[in-house]
């Protein structure tokens, strides 16, 4: 199974990367932003406000880091269209390879780019970021790759559901970027209309913000095992969900 299951991963990196258009999406949109927005930041002449400044400081790296982990999503369900609509979904199943095994690849493969992609984004904003020795980069990279754990069962959710191929990322899209905006990086959970408020506990976007942010900011694990048991409960929660309707055909 485990020989099966590197070798699948294996065949699954090596066709992402056939694919510029997507890899530029997963990989380089991300960075861009990030080192683009750090340069906007740069050149400010005036002193930014206090607000300003905690959000070009924390907040713009955590919006970039869920770049990354959103374009990992949206990969995943690009893909899983094109597999299905091609009949590859249906051809692998019939391998001796169990259907988990299968999922198990993509998502072995997104958290590989998405820790590759964050690495990027580390180097290439060093420049224009504080991101020297205070700022816990290994703990930040673990809070994403949970993260993105999560995030990757709306994606399979999303992928199970989706009629075809074309409309696989512009309907994850519609989907997914919403979410970022009521997640409580640009205006916190407890200032949005109470009507949302449920919305947003359910969304693992919220959990990972505050993971995320806490994590850069130099707090501990253990002042955030709630927002890690949130995640974990959410990809356990929508994964099953994400079983029970998959079609592979």
């Amino acid at each position: 199974m485990l020989r099966g299951l590197w070798k699948l991963t294996w065949i699954e990196i090596k066709v992402f990367l056939r694919e510029p258009l997507g890899a530029f999406g997963t990989i380089g949109f991300p960075v861009l932003v990030f080192v683009v927005l750090g340069r906007v930041v740069n050149l400010k002449a005036a002193p930014p406000s206090l607000a300003f400044s905690s959000f070009s400081h924390t907040g713009v790296p955590v919006l970039a880091s869920l770049l990354i982990a959103i374009s990992a999503v949206l990969s995943l369900i690009t893909i899983i269209s094109i597999y299905r609509e091609g009949g590859i979904l249906k051809r692998l199943r019939a391998t001796p390879l169990r259907p988990q095994t299968i999922l198990t690849a993509h998502v072995i493969v997104k958290l590989m780019l998405t820790a590759t992609t964050l690495a990027l984004m580390f180097l290439a904003g060093k420049r224009y970021y504080p991101t020297g020795g205070h700022v816990p980069l290994f703990s930040f990279a673990i809070a994403l790759i949970i993260s993105t754990w999560s995030i990757l069962s709306i994606g399979f959710l999303i992928a199970s559901i989706v009629p075809t191929a074309r409309f696989a990322q512009p309907i994850g899209a519609i989907i997914l970027y919403p979410m970022i905006a009521v997640s409580g990086l640009f205006v916190p959970v407890e200032s949005l209309p109470l009507a949302l408020h449920t919305v947003v506990r359910i969304l693992p976007l919220t959990y990972a913000i505050r993971l995320l942010q806490g994590i850069w900011n130099g707090d501990g694990w253990l002042a955030h095992v709630s927002d890690v048991g949130a995640l974990t409960v959410l990809f356990v929660v929508y994964t099953a969900i994400s079983a029970k309707v998959f079609r592979w055909e």
